[in-house]
């Protein structure tokens, strides 16, 4: 959703990365550019006005104290002031002393709130509570019919009397429902509410009489993060009118440009509690406004990333794949468990999007398709256990074999054997160099290293033929004795090169789609030609190395 506002914010600090100092005038011009960014995502005015004054009183005294790097300087100015307008530190839920915590859910109809309702209600059973959703949404055609089906799949019950459909009294449905709760000794009621398409004095009667019914200890707000500009009008009329003690933030996997979720807390009050990041029942979180500020400005999410793999990732296994990597038996079935277990903790798409510098491969990672982790699933379940302890005894006849049971083509299958292989060495050297056994693909983050290409069975990196020069079809040699000496040291060193990045680079850089390391990718690469090679290869083992203690203790890494 901010990948706009993230890239012009990344944009005006890159004007400042080659000077020593920071001046009054740089200070003007960058934010004005921060200005023109938040304007252009929809943020309230008022709060654009209040956060470009902020970053333009803190970054003049860091220009009269003469400080250096000026790029960092701003950056962290703009990341502090990020959080700050988000909310700080983010708060937990006001749970009740005793009997139930009552949570009730309002907002205009198509936020999002039946199925918030039941998103919410999997992930406090997640927290071992107790669920019991209540549905006072009598208003919409079949709106009870939903939340019961999303109660069904999220494993907690819901309290549902009326059929709905403008049938039945609302405010006795949650009143009953409570009461229901605390005879059964639920821990947490979730009372889902009417909304409307617009902001009535129907509306706020309905949403004030469940209110003083209920006496609910948090009363969400939750905001269609899509709307823009009318989030802010929107949230201040259900702040006066009925009170909201949080918001939750819904559908911020869009493509809208992300003003309200910038919005509400300035103009509301109100800190943001959830946040919901796609269509599934799991794609729901608490929201950190020091995380959110991190993606926004392109640093990535690896606390979130961590949580992730903490509640998916199986510990033991990460450990002993790890531990098989580096002796070398690391094997297809490993491979494959480790895919599976990686897909638990979501699309590829999510994941690698809190990995920091992603924004620089945006494009790569809105035309990956998810598919394709399918074809190399079904390719290796095509396969018997003893062709994916051993490829060696992958002939020809077997590989057809494989290719029909999978859907795939023959050349599909061989591009995946050649793939894990070269993916395998690399690994397995880096784990012999003290790189990281784990690797973030092969070890803790298992499906990461099985990524493959944007495109459908796309090759891997090749390097560009070099040019013929003459009729031998090669450069000549100087007459000169210094200067063919001085090129036959450089062509030695060019080929010495070649050689070292072959494995990263060519091989292993594809190998289940992931780049080799182009400028700051963090190994994700697009298909051949949609980006320009980096001026610098990245090395993997410090890439690796570079990662907190944290994410690779979690991940395996050692």
């Amino acid at each position: 959703m901010f990948g706009n506002l993230s890239d012009r914010l990344t944009a005006s600090f890159s004007s400042l990365r080659g000077k020593g100092r920071l001046s009054e005038a740089d200070v003007n011009e960058t934010v004005s550019e921060i200005r023109r960014a938040l304007l252009e995502a929809d943020v309230a005015l008022p709060v654009v006005r209040s956060f470009t004054a902020a970053v333009r009183q803190k970054a003049t005294d860091a220009a009269r104290s003469q400080a250096l790097n000026p790029a960092q300087q701003v950056v962290k100015i703009v990341n502090e002031e990020l959080v700050e307008v988000l909310g700080g530190q983010s708060r937990e839920i006001h749970w009740a002393p005793t009997g139930p915590t009552i949570i009730m859910l309002a907002g205009l109809q198509g936020a999002g709130k039946t199925t918030l309702a039941g998103k919410l209600g999997r992930w406090l059973r997640d927290q071992g509570k107790r669920v019991l959703l209540v549905a006072s949404d009598l208003q919409r055609p079949n709106a009870v019919t939903q939340l019961s089906v999303v109660a069904q799949r999220a494993g907690v019950h819901v309290w549902a009397p009326e059929p709905g459909n403008g049938v039945g009294d609302p405010v006795a449905v949650a009143r009953s429902g409570v009461q229901r709760a605390r005879e059964q000794g639920y821990d947490v009621v979730v009372v889902d509410t009417a909304g409307r398409l617009g902001v009535d004095a129907e509306m706020m009667d309905q949403a004030v009489r469940i209110r003083d019914a209920v006496d609910p200890h948090e009363i969400l707000f939750v905001l269609d993060a899509m709307v823009g500009q009318d989030a802010v009008n929107t949230s201040v009329a259900f702040r006066d009118g009925v009170g909201f003690t949080g918001v939750v933030l819904s559908k911020l996997d869009g493509d809208a440009r992300g003003g309200a979720a910038l919005s509400v807390r300035g103009v509301t009050g109100a800190p943001v509690l959830f946040s919901s990041t796609g269509e599934g029942l799991g794609d729901f979180e608490r929201f950190h406004a020091d995380r959110m500020a991190s993606r926004i400005l392109d640093m990535g999410d690896l606390l979130t990333l961590i949580e992730q793999a903490e509640r998916t990732l199986d510990q033991k296994e990460a450990e002993d794949a790890a531990a098989k990597l580096a002796s070398g038996t690391f094997t297809l079935e490993d491979f494959l468990s480790q895919l599976r277990q990686i897909r638990r903790m979501g699309s590829m798409k999510k994941l690698l999007g809190m990995m920091p510098g992603m924004g620089q491969m945006r494009e790569a990672l809105e035309s990956f398709d998810e598919r394709e982790v399918d074809r190399i699933e079904a390719i290796v379940c095509s396969m018997t256990p003893a062709e994916r302890r051993d490829l060696s005894i992958l002939n020809g006849s077997r590989r057809s074999r494989i290719a029909k049971g999978s859907g795939t083509t023959v050349q599909a299958v061989n591009e995946l054997v050649d793939r894990f292989e070269a993916a395998k060495r690399m690994m397995e050297s880096m784990a012999a160099s003290g790189g990281g056994a784990g690797a973030l693909g092969a070890g803790g983050l298992p499906g990461a290293g099985a990524m493959p290409s944007s495109g459908k069975h796309s090759k891997g990196r090749q390097a560009p033929r070099s040019r013929k020069k003459g009729k031998g079809g090669k450069k000549g040699r100087s007459g000169n004795p210094a200067k063919a000496a001085r090129q036959a040291r450089e062509v030695a060193a060019s080929r010495s090169q070649a050689a070292q990045a072959a494995p990263a680079a060519d091989s292993a850089g594809s190998a289940f789609g992931l780049g080799g390391g182009a400028a700051g990718s963090y190994g994700i690469m697009p298909e051949s030609g949609t980006q320009e090679a980096a001026s610098e290869p990245a090395d993997p083992a410090q890439a690796l190395a570079a990662l907190p203690e944290d994410l690779r203790r979690h991940m395996g890494l050692g």
